[in-house]
């Protein structure tokens, strides 16, 4: 049996899958699974259910996406949120070969089609995705900018504070200490 696939822009959480499920419940579509960016249908959503859905999605921020290629950037986004906020993932295999591995094409031709449509590398948008998950761990300030350090792979804690301070402006120390932090959304770095 064939299954159909909607691809939908902006899912970067648990969260995300969990409205995204209710949202098609609630249009009267069962889906098969539901992934980060993905929707597994058994048949082909009707005209109706298709612009009743996509209604509901844009209502909570998310996009139906239709192009191919914006489905592999997508994909890549995605997969460096995963990459960056899954430290796991970094003990056994580098970027490059997760984003490899999961959108199942080439790092270079992904590197290439990211940066062409993104205006950033993938490993920019890396760092700016690792330097806004320091910003949270920060701000909850359960650890120290040695145990960050530490728990997010960084080769030393003066390569994570001149990382922060050359995206921020600010050493995490200084961050710290400030009050009223912004923290980005994921889907909006």
């Amino acid at each position: 049996m064939k299954e159909n696939h909607m691809y939908i822009k902006n899912m970067v959480c648990r969260r995300c899958i969990l409205t995204v499920t209710e949202i098609f419940n609630e249009s009267g579509v069962q889906p098969v699974d539901v992934e980060l960016g993905t929707v597994s249908l058994l048949r082909p959503l009707t005209q109706e259910q298709f612009n009743s859905i996509q209604t509901k999605l844009e209502a909570y921020g998310f996009e139906v996406i239709d192009d191919k290629r914006m489905r592999i950037i997508e994909q890549i986004r995605i997969g460096v949120i995963e990459y960056v906020r899954h430290p796991e993932f970094q003990e056994t295999k580098n970027l490059s070969e997760y984003l490899q591995e999961k959108c199942h094409r080439e790092y270079s031709s992904l590197s290439k089609l990211f940066t062409e449509m993104k205006g950033i590398s993938i490993e920019k948008y890396s760092i700016a995705q690792r330097i806004e998950l320091v910003k949270e761990l920060l701000v909850y300030n359960e650890l120290t900018v040695s145990e960050i350090a530490d728990k997010l792979h960084y080769s030393s804690v003066a390569h994570l504070s001149a990382q922060f301070k050359s995206a921020t402006g600010l050493s995490p120390t200084r961050f710290k200490q400030m009050k009223g932090h912004k923290l980005k959304p994921l889907d909006e770095i």
